[in-house]
């Protein structure tokens, strides 16, 4: 349990979170250390539940009374006690609660733990989009009403999250709308045409939205790095980037650009588990396996980038990516925020969680100081 997704209360072990659950409200846990064992227990939700901190802290006193009791019984046999009405009903409710919890996991021995606690994770965190996604599906009915064209760039290092941001973007969304596009290796005719032709090739009509998995901005970082274009043509690029996007936005094109900002720890993690892992070796290229050595090339380039093509018509959301839901989160709030659209659900929350949505200001600052480029 992260107690930091959790506030304190007026009551000593009781905690409200942070997160406001669709249809549920807050949810209220106790969590306290007795004879050297940790409890932690989920006592309800506002919402649902109808709960507020005095009557939180009611069944937190419930349970810490049961622990008591059942501890009591441990330590004594229960042929030398008598059990009250009232212990005896505690008991039939933890049985009862227990065999509903059996009921869901079926034969949860069977499993692995940390994959039936991710399967977990993932189902609520998939409850927690949907209603984000819901208004995904809106917003595109808007553009395709309105005529309206957008254009999404997912940019950041290998085994950023990108890929899986996208998935959860265009989940629910009509395919007849939106293309996902990842270019590969240029050709021979398309090395000699201008730089940004080959993508404009694949921008949206009146109503489409395209999400560009990775986009001209290998320009900016894999080619320099990688030596996949001369420094002259890394230099036109980045002095001629600004005004393309800008005369972009001025032809009415809504563009967003994101950049999912993995730390270096957390991407070898994710490059040893596609090693490990079967069904993610395929992810495995040449090129992850190098990016690990050029961490720092890349950052250089990455500081360079933000720097210089961060603009008030295009600017750039970094997005903190080591959490990948709440990454994927943050782009859904930003993409929903860079549209007007009716009927927008206003009890949702589109304010940016500033630990994950970072200003590109923000994120020069910090790779300065700890020297991370």
């Amino acid at each position: 349990m992260n107690l930091k997704q959790f506030d304190k209360t007026a009551f000593t072990g009781l905690f409200i979170s942070t997160q406001e659950f669709k249809n549920y409200g807050k949810k209220f846990i106790t969590r306290f250390q007795k004879n050297g064992k940790r409890y932690v227990k989920v006592l309800g939700y506002t919402k649902k539940d109808n709960l507020d901190e005095n009557k939180a802290n009611k069944l937190m006193l419930e349970y810490r009374s049961l622990i008591d009791t059942n501890n009591k019984l441990k330590k004594e046999p229960i042929t030398n006690k008598k059990i009250s009405n009232e212990e005896s009903l505690k008991i039939k409710e933890i049985l009862k609660e227990c065999e509903y919890i059996k009921s869901i996991l079926g034969e949860y021995q069977k499993y692995d733990i940390d994959g039936l606690k991710e399967t977990i994770t993932g189902y609520y965190e998939a409850e927690e989009m949907k209603p984000y996604q819901i208004e995904l599906i809106k917003m595109q009915n808007y553009l395709e009403e309105t005529n309206k064209k957008m254009i999404i760039l997912f940019e950041g290092r290998d085994a950023s999250g990108k890929g899986g941001a996208i998935r959860r973007i265009t989940r629910y969304m009509n395919n007849k709308h939106y293309r996902v596009v990842a270019l590969g290796k240029p050709t021979e005719t398309q090395r000699s045409q201008w730089f940004f032709q080959r993508y404009i090739e694949h921008f949206p009509t009146g109503g489409e939205v395209i999400l560009f998995d990775r986009s001209w901005y290998n320009r900016a970082m894999v080619e320099p790095v990688f030596g996949f274009c001369t420094e002259e043509e890394h230099q036109i690029f980045m002095e001629d980037v600004v005004n393309f996007e800008h005369d972009l936005v001025r032809q009415n094109i809504i563009l967003i650009k994101l950049y999912f900002s993995v730390s270096k720890s957390e991407q070898l993690r994710r490059f040893e588990r596609r090693m490990t892992d079967p069904l993610r070796q395929w992810k495995l290229s040449e090129v992850d396996l190098q990016a690990q050595d050029l961490w720092d090339d890349f950052g250089e380039k990455k500081y360079e980038m933000l720097r210089r093509t961060n603009s008030n018509s295009a600017p750039w959301y970094v997005l903190r990516s080591d959490i990948k839901h709440k990454a994927r989160l943050e782009a859904i709030k930003v993409i929903l925020n860079s549209v007007d659209y009716p009927n927008k659900n206003q009890s949702l929350d589109y304010m940016p969680d500033e630990e994950i949505n970072i200003s590109v200001q923000k994120e020069l600052a910090r790779m300065r100081k700890q020297k991370d480029y």
